[in-house]
């Protein structure tokens, strides 16, 4: 596989001693200018890669505030198409960040996993994170997808043992991430030390990044975290900032983009003091 964003990215940060910031945002919520708003800011807040999130009607895997943002963009008539659309729209200012769509593999399959990739690739997009396809389904989706450039980066959890974790490094590329908690998005971070311990044990296995993620809330945590791991992911705490500027009416506010943008801009200062 060639050189993507996602490689150079890390590698730009490695060299520099510095953890990735790594931020997810909901495609479309809580509507789409909105939501174009929001990714456009990222970068220039701090965000190092970004992930965003393809809505699904069952976002198994996320905990309440990820839910409730799947919901409010499909209510706003978010697709995969207006969602790929962000991704060209933001390309056309932005060449180097790195952009990871994560989700669900039903709205992949609907529409063929070879036209997706097709097109998720002229969009822009530089990885894929798709929660729900084990590796022994690596043919369905994450080989196509690596033949046609795109990183296919795997999840790896607590319960994930050295029995089982080659098989899931087998095809991953571009960074491992790793879950904190065995549980859904947003739940807190119990035990920071074994989170450094199962990253280096994942280390013994690969030589790719590993970013960390599920319960990363504060620019404390991405300090903390970020002193052993080579990302720090976060979303549910991006997601609540959407969801707390919305008027009575669920609607954007003036404070919209820029209450994410804050948040990112926090976190980004814990993951600078990570290695100081």
């Amino acid at each position: 596989m060639s050189d993507t964003r996602i490689d150079r990215r890390f590698a730009a940060l490695q060299a520099a001693n510095r953890p990735a910031l790594v931020t997810f945002v909901t495609a479309g919520d809580p509507d789409l200018a909105t939501s174009q708003a929001i990714l456009d800011a990222l970068p220039a807040a701090g965000a190092d890669v970004i992930e965003l999130g393809m809505p699904f009607s069952d976002p198994m895997a996320e905990g309440i505030p990820v839910q409730l943002a799947n919901q409010r963009a499909l209510a706003a008539g978010q697709t995969m198409d207006k969602t790929l659309d962000m991704v060209r729209a933001f390309r056309r200012h932005d060449q180097d960040t790195p952009i990871v769509l994560m989700g669900y593999y039903n709205p992949i399959y609907v529409r063929d996993p070879a036209v997706f990739v097709k097109t998720a690739v002229e969009a822009g997009v530089d990885g894929l994170i798709i929660v729900d396809i084990p590796p022994e389904a690596d043919d369905e989706l994450c080989l196509p997808a690596m033949a046609a450039g795109l990183n296919f980066i795997r999840l790896t959890t607590p319960t994930t043992d050295d029995k089982r974790l080659p098989a899931v490094l087998a095809n991953t590329s571009g960074f491992v991430y790793y879950v904190s908690v065995t549980g859904i998005t947003g739940a807190t971070i119990a035990n920071r030390d074994r989170v450094t311990e199962a990253v280096r044990r994942i280390k013994r296995h690969t030589a790719l990044p590993v970013a960390v993620g599920f319960g990363v809330k504060t620019a404390e945590d991405a300090e903390v975290i970020g002193r052993a791991a080579d990302g720090v992911v976060v979303g549910s705490v991006l997601v609540e900032a959407v969801r707390t500027s919305l008027d009575g009416e669920g609607r954007a506010t003036d404070a919209t983009v820029e209450a994410v943008a804050s948040v990112v801009r926090s976190l980004a200062e814990g993951v600078a003091r990570a290695r100081g």
